[in-house]
């Protein structure tokens, strides 16, 4: 943050999380309100393909300005802090886990891909036990493949077994 330090009124802190945060927003929120007002606004009658865009952007930029307004008179975190004690153990296994599903979703289709990897996600992210961790893997692809390729008429991968 740019604020004055107890020991030194002429040092200014820019490693306030709060901060950049606000400035990152601040940004990308202008980027939503150009790419909005780029695609036709229109008007609440008749809205355009950029009008929830357009609004959208002026909300994150409005949040966005509060928070670093916020950050600018009381300050906020270190950036360093907020990544004290993170366990990394868990994110790479997710990370992981999406990667391989990426890469065999074509070859294995989309219920078995899908069941392998919620299967993965319950037993090493958050342990389930097998009771639970089984029906909710096979149950929920099933729905999902139901209502995509059966009631909507989307196409789906099956995979090299064909299933799905």
């Amino acid at each position: 943050m740019i604020r004055r330090l107890p020991d030194d009124g002429q040092r200014m802190r820019i490693d306030d999380s709060q901060l950049w945060s606000g400035l990152i927003g601040l940004a990308l929120g202008a980027i939503v309100v150009w790419q909005g007002y780029e695609h036709d606004i229109g008007v609440v009658t008749e809205p355009g393909t950029g009008f929830v865009l357009f609004y959208v952007g002026w909300l994150m930029v409005v949040l966005s300005a509060v928070m670093l307004l916020v950050a600018i008179r009381e300050g906020g975190a270190p950036i360093a802090s907020l990544w004290q004690g993170v366990r990394w153990s868990r994110p790479m296994i997710a990370i992981g886990l999406l990667i391989a599903f990426a890469l065999v979703f074509e070859r294995l289709g989309f219920l078995l891909s899908t069941m392998a990897l919620l299967i993965g996600l319950m037993r090493l992210i958050d342990p389930v036990p097998w009771l639970r961790a089984l029906p909710i893997a096979v149950l929920a692809p099933l729905g999902s493949w139901f209502v995509i390729q059966k009631m909507l008429k989307v196409a789906l991968p099956a995979g090299m077994l064909g299933i799905g």
